[in-house]
C-alpha cells in the first residue's frame, strides 16, 4: 500500500512538471519586447486614473506631458482628497474629475471609463499613477499594436522594489504567474489571456465601441477580465514586454507587497475555482517544495530537476527588475510564502476592500 501511495505520488508530481515544463518553454517563442521607433503614430490621448495620488503622481507627469507624439495628457482625479488634481494641473495635465461611483463599478476601471470618453487622441495610452515610462513609451507601443494587429495591447516593465523585503517576496510572487500561465509575448487561448492594467493602449473609438470598461466595471482584476472579454469576442489582444521602456514602483515594503498583491494574484473573478486549485497544485508541487525537500534531504532526481529550473526562472526574470541583489536572488527561498498568499487569494470570497472602497 506504501509503495502504490509512493508511486501515486510520483505520478501526480510528474504531471504537474509536464504542466509546468510546458509553460515555462513557451519563452522561446515570446514575441520581441516593445522597443522605441522613430515612425510615425496618429494622435495619442494618454489617461491616468488617479486617487490620492500626490506622492506619485509627479515623476510620470514631468516624464510624459510634452512626450513626443502625445496630443494630450488626462488625469481623471477620482475624487481625491490629498491635492492630487492640483498638482496634475501645475504639471500640465487635463484634469477630468471623476463623477460619484456608479452601482456595480470598481474605481479605477469607472476612472479609466471617464478618461477614455474624454479623450480626444486616435489611440489611447493608460498609465498607472505608478508607472515611470520612458518618453518614447506611448508611440513605441501604439506603433507596434499597430503593426501587429493588436486591438488591445497591455505590457510588463520593469520592477522598482525599494526595499530588501520587497525585493526578496516580489519575484517569488511574480514566479507563480509565470508557472501558471507563461512569459509575457506567448499567445495562449482566450480564456487564459493575461494584461498588465497599468499600461494599456487602444484605438479609442473602437474600444468605446466594443463597450469600453462597462462590462468588466466591477472586476477586482479589470484589465485581465478586459483582456479575456475582447479575446472572447474574437479581438486581438497582446501582452508584452516592454522593460526597456517602462518601470513599476508598484509597493514600497515587504507588507505592502504582501497585502497589494496578495489581493489579486490568485486573480479572483477571472479565474474558475477549479482552475485555480489545479494552478495552485502545479505551483506547490514544481516552485515551491523541490527546494525544502532537497534541504530536508527527502527530495529525489524530480526535485534536483525542478530546481534547476526554478533558478532558471530566476536567471529570466532578472531583466524584470531595477535592482538584483542578495535578496533577489534569495527569492526562491520566498515560495512558500509567496505560495501562501495565493492560496489564500484563491480561499478569500466575498467583499474585499481597497483604497477605502468595498467591492464585492
Amino acid at each position: 500500500m506504501r509503495r502504490r501511495i509512493r508511486f501515486g505520488l510520483l505520478g501526480i508530481r510528474l504531471v504537474a512538471a509536464g504542466v509546468a515544463l510546458a509553460r515555462l518553454a513557451k519563452v522561446a517563442r515570446a514575441a520581441r519586447p516593445v522597443s522605441a521607433t522613430t515612425a510615425s503614430t496618429p494622435p495619442i490621448s494618454i489617461v491616468i486614473p488617479a486617487r490620492d495620488e500626490i506622492d506619485r503622481l509627479g515623476p510620470l507627469l514631468e516624464t510624459i506631458v510634452g512626450a513626443p507624439g502625445i496630443g494630450d495628457v488626462i488625469v481623471v482625479d477620482d475624487q481625491s482628497t490629498d491635492g492630487t488634481a492640483e498638482l496634475a494641473e501645475q504639471l500640465g495635465a487635463r484634469v477630468v474629475q471623476g463623477s460619484e461611483l456608479p452601482t456595480g463599478w470598481a474605481g479605477k476601471a469607472w476612472a479609466l471609463q471617464q478618461g477614455i470618453e474624454a479623450a480626444t487622441g486616435e489611440w489611447v495610452v493608460t498609465l498607472d499613477a505608478d508607472t515611470r515610462p520612458d518618453p518614447a513609451l506611448p508611440t513605441a507601443l501604439v506603433r507596434r499594436a499597430m503593426d501587429d494587429g493588436f486591438d488591445l495591447l497591455t505590457v510588463g516593465g520593469r520592477f522598482d522594489c525599494p526595499t530588501a523585503g520587497g525585493r526578496w517576496l516580489h519575484p517569488a510572487m511574480l514566479t507563480t504567474l509565470v508557472y501558471r500561465f507563461g512569459p509575457p509575448g506567448v499567445a495562449t487561448r482566450p480564456g487564459r489571456a493575461m494584461a498588465n492594467g497599468q499600461c494599456m493602449t487602444f484605438p479609442r473609438q473602437a474600444f468605446l465601441d466594443a463597450g469600453g470598461m462597462s462590462e468588466v466595471g466591477g472586476a477586482v482584476v479589470e484589465d485581465i477580465a478586459l483582456a479575456r472579454r475582447l479575446a472572447g469576442n474574437g479581438a486581438s489582444v497582446g501582452f508584452l514586454d516592454a522593460s526597456d521602456l517602462l518601470t513599476v514602483r508598484m509597493f514600497e515594503s515587504f507588507d505592502d507587497t504582501w497585502t497589494g498583491w496578495g489581493r489579486s494574484l490568485a486573480l479572483p473573478g477571472v479565474e474558475p475555482l477549479g482552475r485555480q486549485l489545479v494552478d495552485l497544485a502545479v505551483v506547490l508541487l514544481t516552485q515551491t517544495l523541490p527546494l525544502p525537500r532537497l534541504l530536508l534531504k527527502r527530495g529525489d532526481i524530480l526535485d534536483a530537476f525542478l530546481l534547476m529550473n526554478r533558478l532558471g526562472t530566476l536567471a529570466g526574470t532578472r531583466s524584470a527588475y531595477s535592482v538584483t541583489d542578495a535578496p533577489y536572488w534569495a527569492s526562491p527561498l520566498a515560495d512558500l510564502p509567496a505560495t501562501f498568499a495565493l492560496a489564500k487569494g484563491i480561499a478569500r470570497r466575498g467583499t474585499q476592500t481597497w483604497r477605502g472602497r468595498t467591492y464585492g
